[in-house]
């Protein structure tokens, strides 16, 4: 007799109280109707002139938009959705305020503001609520290599002893659908999981999304190949860097002008530093960064350590915050770069390390970025010790290349930019 399985939290009401469309049908009606009594009263909804109507419309917008967000950024390893949540909202909720500014609609600033206190209460609530539903719960077939997966944190991983789930619902099964000496018995089981809608994974799947890379040495030549990112989304990404380039160097000019001057203070030799750099389509181009070293030092193409003699007093400042990349804005304005994507080599390390590690040139393949998945991931690393490791996240980036990673990156960006951590 053939044993029916249920996948973890495919109950009815475990799909409607954990699912996405409660979470918002519920949620907008409390962000929007809670503020709205509290300032207009009861009976407020059979009057409702432009300006209520924008506010209201606005928070409702804004709440969505979080929603979606965080639950895009959340499939991705290491989302600390907790640490999202408030710089999320807060995004969203500026963008709504701007969008009514800029195009001269009334609203009321009372009731956008207690929609936007709810909304954090209410996204906060659900995920102290929900925290121990997301954790994944896989069961694991004890073939071939799926033991290095053992042993994570970020899922509960169960190593099963026979080919049945023994009235265990997990949320998916983990195999290594390559092995060589997967019986019979084991295969059927897995069949049976497809036929009751319980997701089957290969390993290096799951791998992949619990480490945030991508093993090169297992990246065949058809996946190679097939994994070209979106054009629709490179060209959208390319007009954004250049509007915000726009907008962002005005202001960050009199930053730029400060960094200069401390810099020409503190060591003889140029402001900036301009080197020959390896960039979309392998094509080089220099890049401008503050000068963080010592001009008169020779050396290596890239930082040996952090204790480097060669970085400067105000080098080691501006490196910590990221200022030494602000004159990037101008790659970005020529179209070299993007704000977020794999960091660009020298051109000399580049054309070695095509010789040395297979598709290396495939990173290339995207802009690269002022940040990138691999800097908030992994920090600055010497280029020639751990690029192994940088490129598997660059790959994960590639592969994964869509706005909500993006906008996961921005934020764990902004972090690093008060923390100083992960700065080389």
């Amino acid at each position: 007799m053939k044993r029916e399985y249920q996948r973890r939290h495919s109950r009815w009401y475990e799909v409607l109280l954990l699912g996405l469309s409660v979470h918002v049908v519920v949620g907008i009606p409390l962000a929007v109707g809670l503020p709205a009594l509290e300032r207009w009263g009861w009976g407020f909804w059979d009057y409702l002139p432009d300006v209520r109507y924008n506010t209201m419309f606005a928070i409702g917008l804004a709440f969505l938009a979080s929603a979606l967000t965080l639950r895009r950024m959340a499939r991705f390893p290491g989302a600390q959705l907790a640490a999202n949540i408030l710089p999320t909202i807060t995004i969203a909720f500026l963008i709504a305020v701007a969008v009514l500014f800029f195009a001269r609609e009334g609203y009321t600033r009372q009731v956008l503001f207690g929609g936007y206190l709810v909304s954090l209460m209410w996204f906060y609530l659900g995920f102290f609520i929900g925290r121990r539903f997301r954790r994944l719960k896989l069961a694991v077939v004890p073939f071939g290599d799926v033991y290095r997966l053992m042993g994570t944190r970020q899922a509960d991983l169960r190593l099963l002893e026979g080919p049945d789930l023994d009235g265990i619902r997990v949320d998916g099964v983990v195999a290594d659908l390559h092995a060589e000496d997967l019986p019979p018995e084991w295969e059927t089981f897995l069949a049976r999981c497809t036929l009751c809608h319980i997701p089957v994974y290969h390993s290096r799947q799951v791998s992949e999304s619990i480490s945030g890379r991508v093993q090169i040495d297992r990246l065949s030549e058809n996946e190679f190949g097939s994994l070209l990112p979106p054009l629709v989304y490179v060209g959208f990404k390319r007009v954004v860097d250049s509007v915000a380039a726009v907008l962002l160097l005005p202001l960050l000019l009199p930053v730029m002008l400060c960094v200069a001057l401390a810099i020409k203070l503190d060591s003889r030799g140029p402001v900036l530093f301009l080197q020959p750099r390896m960039g979309y389509k392998a094509q080089p181009f220099l890049m401008y960064k503050f000068r963080s070293m010592h001009h008169d030092m020779s050396g290596e193409d890239f930082t040996i350590s952090e204790d480097d003699p060669r970085i400067t007093r105000v080098g080691r400042v501006i490196r910590k915050y990221r200022l030494d990349e602000l004159p990037q804005l101008f790659n970005i304005l020529k179209g070299e770069m993007s704000f977020i994507g794999p960091r660009p080599e020298s051109v000399s390390l580049s054309e070695w390390y095509e010789q040395a590690v297979p598709f290396f040139s495939y990173r290339h393949v995207v802009r690269p970025g002022i940040t990138g998945w691999a800097q908030v991931e992994q920090g600055y690393a010497a280029e020639v010790d751990g690029m192994t490791k940088k490129l598997q996240y660059d790959f994960y980036y590639i592969k994964n290349y869509s706005l909500w990673l993006d906008v996961l990156i921005a934020l764990k960006t902004s972090r690093i930019l008060f923390t100083g951590f992960g700065a080389r």
